[in-house]
């Protein structure tokens, strides 16, 4: 697993390529404040192939926070990111590695029967019971998560899973009520809590698309602080001295900065926006769609770009989710060497101070 040696060594060999604040703290170890993405493509081994060599271009340019799922491109992503830890010419200490469990997984295709296959694959064995699925293809209950994490670990090749993602919990709430949905994820987390102490992963968080940047009447919406409680309660049932949630994922650029305007979860000093809760909490925050998948690349709105430091519309995308408060990482998906290096030149840059950050939006 990654450790707080090996991210600081890590560090230390690029540390003069980058800007002062572009190693951020993660748990006792530093992480790059941009990271690598692989949620797009097709499962092909054409993909694969390119992901491969940009996956260990990015780990030898200095990014050392890959992001994948078990269900992205049908748990092909996950098992490129294993071979480019292998390949790379960086130790695998050095590394954080985060994937996430929640939607049901096809096995390197789509098959000719998807309902059939999760049948024969999941149901049948009792991996997952028929209540449970939501939309047909989502599941957070501690059996399933469990069985997703073993696989993970043997798609990765890895002894221990640095950050371990429940994947977009928000898809529960359309077939059962919000309280159902928290007593799900107590049970899910003191599930996690124990494998954390049998060593199979070391931190567990939330990976939301929208759950954490709406307001507390919209349909979606789960409260941070009511996520927070829960994880205590399941880390003190599993006989855990703290708890080990760590980290949350929301979408944010300058499109949706939803996680910074949008005050929904209830602080120590009144109601408050996602970024702002997690800062407070201690919540480590990994950006996803930092470029709005490619679409930023294009051109970002000129009194906001004016602001941003960066050769390319994509680098001054990256910079602004860099520069959000509690943003520990901005994640780009990419599977292309040429983009990752644009990409990292992002880094070369500071990004934006607070008061800065604050009056673009004013």
């Amino acid at each position: 697993m990654a450790t707080k040696e090996g991210t600081w060594a890590y560090r230390d060999r690029f540390t003069d390529e980058f800007g002062r604040t572009y190693f951020r703290r993660f748990g006792d170890g530093v992480v790059s404040s941009i990271g690598l993405g692989t949620y797009l493509g097709e499962p092909t081994d054409a993909v694969d192939d390119r992901y491969e060599k940009a996956i260990t271009a990015a780990l030898e340019s200095g990014c050392n926070v890959l992001d994948t799922a078990i269900n992205y491109r049908h748990q092909r992503s996950e098992r490129t990111v294993g071979r480019a830890l292998s390949a790379a010419d960086v130790e695998r200490e050095a590394v954080l590695v985060a994937t996430k469990g929640g939607f049901v997984p096809f096995d390197g295709e789509r098959p000719d029967d998807p309902g059939a296959y999760v049948r024969e694959e999941y149901v049948d064995p009792g991996l997952i019971e028929r209540s449970e699925l939501a939309r047909g293809s989502h599941c957070i209950s501690p059996d399933f998560l469990d069985d997703q994490l073993d696989r993970s670990l043997a798609n990765l090749d890895v002894e221990t899973i640095d950050l371990y993602y429940v994947h977009n919990p928000e898809t529960q709430l359309q077939e059962r009520p919000r309280e159902a949905v928290y007593d799900r994820l107590e049970s899910t987390f003191e599930r996690l809590e124990e494998r954390v102490a049998a060593g199979d992963l070391r931190y567990y968080g939330l990976a939301t698309w929208e759950a954490f940047r709406v307001g507390e009447g919209h349909e979606s919406h789960l409260s941070l602080p009511e996520v927070a409680s829960r994880a205590r309660s399941a880390a003190k049932a599993a006989g855990n001295v703290a708890t080990h949630l760590r980290a949350i994922q929301l979408p944010f650029n300058v499109h949706m900065a939803d996680a910074f305007t949008v005050e929904a979860h209830e602080g120590a000093e009144g109601t408050e926006s996602a970024l702002r809760f997690a800062q407070r909490a201690g919540l480590n925050v990994f950006a996803s769609a930092s470029i709005g998948q490619g679409r930023l690349a294009e051109g970002l709105p000129a009194a906001v770009a004016e602001r941003l430091e960066g050769e390319t519309s994509a680098q001054r995308a990256i910079n602004f989710a860099r520069s959000a408060p509690g943003v520990t990482s901005a994640l780009v998906g990419t599977s292309s060497r040429e983009h990752v290096t644009e990409n990292l030149d992002a880094g070369r840059y500071d990004p934006l101070g607070a008061e800065a950050f604050d009056s673009v939006f004013e």
